[in-house]
Order: C-alpha cells, then structure tokens, then sequence
C-alpha cells in the first residue's frame, strides 16, 4: 500500500465504527492447560461463559461497534485460524488472569507479527498486576481495574488518529510508548451497575455447563462486585479482583461494594427465561447480603423454571433466607469455610466460628437446600497435617452434597503474600501462578508444598470415589450426555 493510501484508509477508518474482537486465545505454550477466566484461579474443568467480558462486549456493542467473540478454547479455534479471522479487526480484547498472563502475552505477540498495527487490549487482574509484562509491546494497552468505562473511552480515542497524548487523558491505561511507559490516573469504581447493559450471550454459541446443576442451557449471572469482608488469602473473582488490586493500589484498602438493583436482577432473569435457559450460577463474589435484598431476588427467581446456585458465607444463612432459596429451586450454596479449626479461623481474619459453620449447614440441609463447602489448605502457618485432615473428616462427617478442596496461593495483591514475602513461605521466594485445585508454590517450616498437594490429593480420591458419594449424584444425571461430561470434568480435576 502506499503512503497515499495508508493515510486515505486512516481517515475512512476515523469515520467509521470500528471491528472489535473478543478473544479466549487458544493455548499455545506446550505443556500447558487453559485458565478458566472469570473465577480467575485455576484451569478449566467444564466451559463457562466469562460473564464479565460478555458485559464488557456488550457495552461495547452498544455504543455502535460491531463486536465479533472467539472462545477459541471451547470451540477449538487454532492460532492459525484465529489470525485468519482477524483480518477486518482493527482492535483485539484479551480478558487475562494470572494463570493465562505468559500465554496470553505470546498470542498478541503472535498478532503483532501478522498484524503491526493492530491495538491489543489487555483486561482483568493478570494485566493490572502483571502491567510491566504486558508492556513488552507497543501495541499493548492495559485496561486495569474495573474496565467498561474504560474500553468505550479508548476505543473512541483509538477511532481516530490518536497520539500518546490522546492516551493520557483516558483514566485507568498503561501503555507503551518511544518514550517508556505511561500510567494514567485511577478510574472511579461505579456505585450503581444498573447502566451496564445485560451481558451478550448471544455473540457465544458454546455449550457451557455447570456440574453442580446438571441442567442446561446454562449461563452465569453476576448482581454485585466486591465483598467488604477482611480475609487475608483472599482473590475474589477475576472482574472483583481487578477492581480490587487497583483500588488498593491507591488507597490502601478494600473497595466498596456496587450493586445491580432487584429491578434490573428481574429484567435479567425474564430475559434469560425468554430465551430458554435453564440453570444459572450467579458470579457474586457474595450473593447473599440483607434478608430483604436476598427474599426480593428469590421471589423473582420463584417465576421462573430455571435451577440455580451461589456463594455465600456461612453468617448470612437464617430461617428466612433458607426457606426462601428452597422455594425458588437453589440446586447449591457454595460456603467458603476453609477450616474447622477456630484458632485458624481467626488468624486468616475469616469473621466466623466453626460452630456457625455447623448451623449454616444445619439449617439448609432442613430446608434441602443443597450445600457445597470450600475447605482451603494452608491458609495459616498454624495449619499442620492434623488441622487439614481434621477438617476434611469435619466436612465429610456434614455429608453435605458436594467438598470442594484447594490448596491456598499467596496471590499478589493480598495481605497473604505480603506475610508470604515476608517470612520466606514462597517456594522460589516469589509468587508464580499456581492451578490451587492440584499444586502448592508454600512452603511452612513444618510442612511443605509437597506434603500439602498430597493431602489434597488423597483426600479428593477419597471424597469423589466414595460409594456415598458416587450413588448420590449418579441418581441425579438426567441422560448419559450429562453423566459424562461431569465424569470428564472430574477427571480433569484430579489428574489433569
């Protein structure tokens, strides 16, 4: 082309909306398992949508963008092909996390080299944190913390020629330039969520599913961000902990919480009714919060057919809340517990007692709400071979319907890692991401990262090859597609 024409196609391009395409880039590092990128902290076991960059989509979508979607690991798209169909982009979004940053960092190396010029827009908490990293290009822009705003800004900005100057005026980028690196300002967090328009599902034609619901259609749902609680190890969900990391990066502390009204909850549930789904996790880093906030969602969960599930802590679970997600057809209630042991619960600041634990339990399983609870490993240097076994023996002995056991990771951005750092807990002396569902990077004086993966290890086989385990929910698969993708997602869990 020549320089004629080049500036002729500029400005045609400043005058029209641009292509913008969604990218879950295919694994291409040997070796290696693709992140699963809305919870944000291990690799995939079975597809799920990540609701927050659909959200991002549509915002984009509707400020007059045409927005296209690969989900190149659960269509399996290739590298090769995926660069073929880029040829009419003029902008790349990569939603990163921690466990995705080296690989997705080698797909926009792979774009730039077909593609010179072409902006890749990196979002999500691998990006706000691993920001110098993703800088090893010129091309790359990082969307750090909260990043709807954000992308409509830039991507007015990058709708026209634009200079560095251009750049620094859109709050919440870091970007590269002949001069080094630029970071402007932090973005203000929304208050209110009820501006964002619902997430496109529509522009992802894959089959996600949910083992613990065994119904689809399936998507998720998403109606808070944050969660105000102190737990010291703790990386909420991918969008949350983005928001989180650049929060306190400026203020040194947790951000508040924003909210989607029980209005906008219903206008959401109609619509995915409308559209024949027919089970939905709810992403909320914590989805119960006050009686009447909870009662108001489950009376609009009541009107339509569609099984579903959340996270919560064990201190919001009463009467009222239990009797109300029994009646609106809750198929789980994940509980973050951690440990039985309440000198641990105390250290890691976790704000309940191992006999709240047993009421929580107690008061669901009286109202069959069935109950999932999360035990993590390795949350405190008080935590030894016996406290681990003793809280799995604790949780099984609830037979609750389904245990969920990982093993903690000093993630970045925590006051985990900070004491981690500090007292040299860090195999290697520095964090490195880890899948928490099989491997450990801490080492305790008394017991190591080693010692740890094998008391996951053996108490998972133990768990999920149990007859009572095995009889009670093969009883549940409505046809033998679903049995085997649970079966698929298990064994992806235990052994890779």
């Amino acid at each position: 082309m020549t320089m004629i024409n080049e500036c002729e196609s500029q400005v045609c391009k400043a005058t029209r909306a641009l292509n913008v395409a969604f990218i879950v880039p295919p694994v291409v590092i040997e070796g290696e398992h693709p992140a699963e990128r809305s919870s944000g902290c291990t690799r995939v076991v079975y597809p799920t949508p990540n609701i927050y960059e659909l959200t991002v989509a549509a915002y984009v979508r509707e400020q007059g963008h045409h927005v296209q979607y690969f989900d190149c690991v659960n269509s399996s798209i290739t590298i090769s092909q995926l660069l073929e169909q880029l040829c009419d982009v003029d902008t790349c979004l990569l939603w990163t996390v921690n466990l995705s940053i080296k690989n997705d960092i080698q797909v926009s190396a792979l774009i730039h080299k077909v593609f010179p010029h072409m902006p890749v827009l990196f979002l999500g908490p691998g990006s706000t944190f691993y920001r110098k990293e993703v800088l090893c290009h010129t091309g790359n822009i990082v969307v750090r913390g909260e990043p709807e705003e954000t992308v409509i800004e830039l991507l007015q900005v990058l709708s026209h020629d634009y200079t560095s100057a251009d750049l620094m005026q859109v709050l919440g980028l870091s970007f590269l330039d002949a001069e080094g690196e630029h970071h402007t300002g932090m973005r203000p967090l929304m208050s209110s969520l009820d501006h964002l328009p619902i997430a496109a599902r529509d522009l992802t034609h894959v089959d996600y599913r949910n083992a613990k619901l065994k119904k689809t259609p399936y998507t998720t749902m998403v109606t808070s961000r944050n969660c105000p609680f102190k737990c010291i190890y703790c990386v909420p969900s991918s969008l949350t902990f983005a928001r989180e990391i650049e929060f306190r990066e400026n203020y040194h502390r947790k951000p508040t919480i924003s909210f989607q009204s029980v209005e906008k909850v219903d206008q959401e549930l109609h619509m995915l009714h409308d559209q024949g789904y027919k089970a939905i996790g709810f992403m909320d880093d914590n989805f119960i919060w006050t009686e009447e906030r909870t009662l108001a969602i489950c009376a609009s969960l009541r009107k339509y057919d569609m099984v579903w599930g959340c996270q919560a802590r064990v201190d919001a679970i009463t009467e009222p809340i239990a009797r109300a997600l029994s009646e609106s057809n809750c198929g789980y209630v994940d509980l973050g517990v951690e440990s039985f042991n309440d000198e641990i619960l105390r250290y890691i600041h976790k704000g309940i007692t191992s006999q709240q634990i047993y009421d929580a339990v107690s008061i669901l399983k009286r109202y069959h709400v069935p109950v999932k609870l999360n035990i993590l490993i390795g949350t405190s240097p008080l935590e030894t071979e016996e406290t681990i076994r003793n809280t799995v023996r604790q949780a099984k002995r609830l037979k609750v319907d389904q245990l969920m056991i990982n093993i903690v990771s000093p993630f970045p951005g925590t006051e985990f890692y900070d004491m981690a750092l500090k007292n040299g807990w860090i195999d290697g002396g520095e964090y490195r991401p880890t899948d928490v569902q099989r491997n450990s990077i801490l080492n305790y004086p008394h017991l190591s990262s080693r010692q740890m993966e094998q008391l996951l290890f053996r108490s998972n086989i133990t768990y999920f090859l149990s007859p009572r385990f095995i009889f009670h929910h093969i009883t549940k698969y409505r046809s033998l597609k679903e049995f085997y993708h649970s079966l698929k997602a298990l064994k992806i869990k235990l052994f890779g």
